[in-house]
């Protein structure tokens, strides 16, 4: 198999949400694409409602050889491409599937209060894809968390819902 039959994980650029509409189509075109979504609950004048948003704006990922590249370009919700250093950006299957185990394995709900924690707590994690990943506290937001995994030299921004803290690690 030459490089250019090769399919590789690619990421495109969309319209703004536009994003579930370009999978779709492409998927009906027989590419093979992933656009990670969760539900949320939006609030209006007059009514709440569960919505479908993507985790990534304006981003789809699509596996494709370079020879389809330009059929999915004529796609009307596709703008172009993500470039890395010249060339289209490549995603590696292991990366992907790091990524999506930790979209799926995210819960919804946690037992995790923000009032409990502070920064600078070394903290375990549980029930996602860091399972069993230690972790500095550098910062906690009114809707954010933000870890430091020295192990994997990874930066974590997280609403305290998805993740669950296992325990204070006490030095």
């Amino acid at each position: 198999m030459t490089i250019k039959e090769t399919r590789q994980w690619l990421v495109i650029y969309t319209k703004p949400r536009s994003e579930k509409k370009v999978a779709e189509r492409l998927n009906k075109k027989g590419f093979f694409t992933y656009c990670p979504t969760f539900t949320s609950i939006r609030q209006w004048s007059d009514r709440k409602k569960k919505i479908i948003i993507p985790v990534i704006p304006s981003y789809v990922f699509v596996k494709l050889n370079e020879l389809e590249r330009w059929e999915v370009l004529k796609d009307p919700g596709v703008l172009n491409f993500i470039f890395w250093q010249g060339k289209p950006a490549v995603i590696k299957d292991d990366q992907l599937n790091l990524f999506k185990n930790f979209i799926n394995n995210t819960p919804e709900h946690s037992d995790i209060k923000v009032e409990d924690l502070s920064k600078g707590d070394r903290v375990l994690i549980k029930n996602s894809a860091f399972t069993d990943q230690s972790g500095i506290i550098e910062s906690i937001h009114k809707n954010k968390l933000e870890l430091i995994l020295l192990e994997l030299n990874l930066k974590v921004i997280c609403s305290p819902n998805q993740i669950r803290i296992q325990e204070k690690v006490v030095d």
